[in-house]
């Protein structure tokens, strides 16, 4: 007869293993690799939580420092392969098989050991997807998380930086997976319940503050003078006819540049109350300026930002705050804000090609995917009509009556022909082709597909693929705003010029922006201090950032 309770029964069996180095739930630290040795298996599937931010840092350490003798062949299921542990337990024989979303700083390393034979890669997924997967078929039997605090129950806050700490506890704990936490105290009383202590199973006090990556900021001293161009050339060429109100910014200074302008530029335009009133994004210290001038309404988050604590919880108007006054992320729920509740989502990439797929991915860095690929997808099912929703449709498709036109959510790439040392934005063929023949992938990595893109930003101005009827049409558009890249270079000059008399393609000066305009006096703040002072005091930003 069939015992239908193996996974219970092991469960309790890595609890036991695990009482014998804790002293109930809570784990000595100067143990905790002895402990892992204990809890974790041979093969099993482990989530080392950390994204593009928040780290599990003293657990990744403590798992790459176990005897490969007793800890191997683990398949790791993480959202970041971030920390350079994350890549240890590689080069160790600890871990054997990777499911990830991003990896940032190791992109370069992960590239050598794929290419090297020491990773087995599952997939690179996009956040959702891998979420998705933790509650379908890649489940883990191990969860490794971070709080900054737990009480002798095991409740945690999770405070601002709360991200994929409810996702990953769910698929573990309810499927007979062992949660661990690592907490920078033990208090009597946590602010607040954020994870129920009995879905937490043993505690370490790590006595310091989780790794936390400020990935969102970005210095208006560093913004120049073509991204404010480009910045422009979003502004009234798409979120003002469009209507832009709903909307997800992607990581950089191109739009940085645009967050800068809604109070100057944006204002000047008479946009205010139009366009830039929610968003699903991080609390970028660069929307300070927006949000004290009154055009943000709201604003939820993937995860929060260093530095930006205080000014938030000050700001509980505009962000979702606890009944501590911390900031409530939550990413898989902004994530499925961004795809569905969303009219726009305007990003930068690495690499375009002439059937506009984008993709962050070359030949010697794999920097995965995160978020992008849900924010910059249009999805097909059935969703709320709204009025950019409804006019991108009706661009797209001219011959479906209207109440049975599907309309279209606003895919923008932005960036400059030309990106961080010389390298071109256009190419005939993405490197990710490349690496899916290197590594024998079925698929290509590509981060936002062709068909999903509806407009394209450049310095040289914005390519509209919704009115394009054509393949050739489309391949146009793209070189036409391309520039000196050789991709611009072999432009059917006559065929552009007729796109651009269909405003397929619109050059600056078609929407009466003077490019000798583009300067920095536009920019709302220009340096960090300015955006501290900005915030009356609230932002405190990093160390790093402080250049005064």
């Amino acid at each position: 007869m069939k015992n239908w309770n193996d996974q219970k029964t092991a469960r309790a069996a890595r609890i036991a293993a695990g009482q014998t180095v804790a002293d109930g739930k809570m784990i000595p630290a100067e143990r905790l690799t002895e402990f892992l040795e204990a809890v974790i298996r041979p093969g099993d599937r482990v989530c080392i939580e950390g994204d593009n931010q928040k780290q599990a840092d003293l657990l990744a350490r403590a798992l790459a420092n176990a005897a490969p003798a007793r800890i191997n062949d683990l398949h790791m299921v993480q959202s970041g392969v971030v920390l350079p542990e994350h890549l240890d337990l590689f080069d160790r024989g600890i871990a054997r098989r990777l499911d990830f979303s991003y990896s940032g700083p190791q992109s370069a390393r992960i590239a050598r050991m794929l290419f090297g034979g020491q990773i087995e890669l599952g997939a690179v997924h996009t956040y959702l997807e891998l979420f998705a997967r933790y509650f379908i078929d890649l489940t883990p039997n191990v969860a490794l998380i971070a709080a900054v605090s737990a009480d002798r129950e095991g409740n945690l806050y999770t405070g601002p930086n709360t991200e994929d700490t409810p996702t990953v506890v769910e698929a573990t704990s309810f499927k007979d997976g062992l949660v661990i936490a690592q907490v920078g105290e033990i208090v009597d009383r946590v602010p607040r319940v954020d994870i129920p202590g009995d879905l937490v199973h043993f505690v370490v006090d790590a006595k310091k503050p989780f790794y936390v990556e400020p990935l969102f900021t970005r210095d208006p001293a560093a913004v120049t003078e073509t991204q404010i161009l480009t910045a422009m050339l979003a502004i009234k060429g798409l979120y003002a006819p469009y209507g832009i109100k709903r909307l997800n910014h992607g990581i950089g200074f191109s739009t940085a540049a645009i967050e800068l302008l809604l109070p100057t530029y944006g204002e000047a335009l008479g946009l205010r109350g139009r366009i830039c009133s929610h968003f699903a994004l991080n609390p970028h210290p660069t929307l300070i300026p927006a949000i004290e001038a009154g055009w943000v309404e709201q604003v939820h988050s993937f995860g929060s930002e260093v530095g930006m604590e205080d000014y938030v919880a000050a700001r509980s108007d505009v962000f979702f705050t606890g009944p501590d006054g911390s900031l409530r992320s939550n990413r898989a729920f902004c994530q499925t804000a961004g795809l569905y509740a969303c009219d726009m989502f305007i990003g930068s990439t690495l690499q375009i090609d002439l059937a506009g797929h984008s993709s962050t991915v070359t030949t010697s860095r794999i920097a995965g995917f995160g978020g992008a690929p849900n924010m910059g997808s249009d999805p097909h099912g059935r969703r709320h009509p709204s009025e950019p929703w409804l006019k991108a449709g009706a661009e797209a498709d001219i011959t479906s009556p209207a109440p049975l036109r599907r309309g279209r959510k606003l895919v923008v790439q932005i960036g400059e022909t030309f990106g961080d040392k010389n390298v071109p934005l256009f190419v005939e063929q993405l490197d990710a082709l490349a690496l899916a023949q290197k590594l024998n992938l079925d698929l290509a990595p590509v981060m936002v597909y062709g068909d999903d893109v509806t407009h394209i930003v450049t310095e040289e101005g914005i390519a509209n693929l919704l009115l394009c009827r054509s393949t050739d049409e489309r391949e146009q558009a793209i070189r036409g705003v391309a520039g000196y890249t050789d991709i611009g270079r072999q432009r059917d000059r006559k065929m552009v010029e007729r796109l651009r008399e269909r405003k397929i393609i619109q050059r600056p000066e078609d929407l009466g922006i003077n490019p000798l305009d583009a300067d920095r006096s536009l920019l709302a703040a220009r340096s960090i201090k300015d955006l501290m002072l900005a915030s009356g005091g609230l932002y405190k930003p990093p160390s790093r950032f402080r250049n005064w």
